[in-house]
């Protein structure tokens, strides 16, 4: 059985603004990051170097992405949607079967911060 866990944060940013926010998020998070022309970021992440390529799809809020790191590969459904003024970003992360269980966990843990740092990101509309 495939192990998940569902991410969601509500952002005070109406749909389409938090979705380009989003985009341009690894330039913001990460000093190192650089887009490349095959579409995919490259940086140093917490688990060295890594790369993230987005797969969008903006008339349905989709931003899906996978993320390569020197250990492990995810494919990362991502959702941008409506809710009024607001948006709800949906993120779901599955287990990747390079990590166990407690390394799956331990970086779900990680991504606690770097949630609250997005968010703050897409509101403040840098």
């Amino acid at each position: 059985m495939v192990r998940s866990r569902t991410i969601s944060i509500t952002v005070n940013k109406k749909t389409g603004d938090a979705f380009d926010a989003i985009l341009k998020m690894p330039q913001k998070m990460m000093p190192d990051a650089k887009l490349n022309d095959n579409g995919w970021w490259h940086f140093t992440g917490p688990h060295g170097k890594s790369k993230l390529k987005f797969n969008e799809e903006k008339s349905y809020g989709i931003l899906d992405h996978e993320y390569v790191d020197e250990d492990s590969v995810w494919d990362v459904p991502m959702r941008v949607v409506p809710s009024g003024d607001f948006s709800e970003v949906i993120i779901t992360l599955n287990k990747p079967d390079q990590l166990s269980d407690e390394q799956f966990d331990q970086r779900v843990s990680e991504l606690g911060d770097m949630i609250v740092n997005m968010k703050n990101i897409i509101e403040s509309g840098n």
